[in-house]
């Protein structure tokens, strides 16, 4: 198990307070879980969404995410760079962890998963991530409500098992992230956190891959699975397509602009001839060739 850096209280208690209040602007009140709207929020952010799968090579890992800044036409935009060769619960882990560099304004920003370790600026993106995702005093109530204490020491690891697998189908989470979280709040003593973190989540024939697939099978397959997606969102994508039709940009900038999210000009009903140059730029980009990934 990774020791990740200890956050100190007011640490912690300004994480959850700027936490709770982007959930309030975004409109997430009381126990209403972020999911699979964390895309809604970018979109509503005006941050682009860039989507390709990047596999691990060797020891060192692939990035979770990417935070990047450009300036066009004298005006600033942010674009996410996600991985999406991981699992999609982590790719939503990912998004929220890179918000919390977008909102505390830290500049161009690459996430790599052995970051949390030694980094206290990735240990504070993790904790607002979980924070945003699942805030602590929800996660308070929901064990209150469900076990009429705030203390699982004597629940036995079957219960909790199943506790955390349908946490995991509602608030969207990773199950380690969840662990963690019970452990935040003390719900969960320090041999109860190292037996449930050790658990293998991902194995397929493991229990609790079975016991989540029974809790709610369609949800937690989508969250177990790498969705390996090239694209952004319908509505960057309408802002190209616009851009282009009001001729704010050229054939070749719309056909590279295009290209860069898996999609052709003929999909949309303008032929345009797109160079090998330009598709092998492009790969090259997302394989990291010419990038230093800073």
């Amino acid at each position: 198990m990774n020791q990740s850096i200890a956050l100190n209280q007011l640490q912690i208690k300004d994480i959850c307070k700027l936490a709770k209040n982007k959930r309030f602007e975004l409109g997430f009140t009381g126990e209403t879980p972020i999911a699979n709207d964390i895309l809604t929020i970018l979109d509503n952010l005006n941050i682009m969404l860039l989507e390709y799968p990047i596999k691990s090579e060797g020891d060192r890992p692939a990035f979770s995410a990417a935070l990047i800044y450009s300036e066009e036409c004298g005006q600033e935009l942010a674009f996410i760079g996600l991985n999406t060769a991981d699992y999609y619960d982590k790719q939503v882990f990912a998004l929220a962890h890179e918000l919390y560099h977008y909102y505390t304004k830290t500049g161009s920003h690459l996430s790599r998963l052995e970051d949390e370790e030694s980094n206290l600026i990735e240990a504070q993106a993790n904790r607002f991530a979980a924070e945003f995702l699942l805030p602590e005093n929800v996660l308070e109530n929901i064990v209150f409500d469900e076990f009429k204490t705030a203390c699982l020491e004597r629940v036995q690891s079957k219960t909790l098992i199943r506790f955390i697998a349908r946490l995991h189908c509602t608030w969207w989470l990773p199950y380690r992230s969840l662990v963690k979280r019970l452990k935040e709040i003390n719900a969960i003593t320090e041999a109860q956190y190292e037996e449930l973190y050790a658990v293998n989540e991902r194995e397929m024939d493991g229990e609790y891959y079975r016991i989540g697939k029974a809790i709610n099978n369609e949800v937690f397959l989508k969250l177990n699975t790498a969705t390996n997606t090239v694209g952004t969102s319908p509505k960057h994508i309408e802002t190209i397509i616009r851009n282009f039709e009001d001729n704010i940009i050229d054939e070749d900038k719309f056909a590279d602009t295009l290209i860069q999210f898996n999609k052709s000009p003929e999909e949309f009903g303008y032929e345009i001839i797109i160079s090998e140059e330009d598709i092998e730029k492009f790969e090259n980009f997302f394989s990291g060739e010419g990038n230093d990934g800073s």
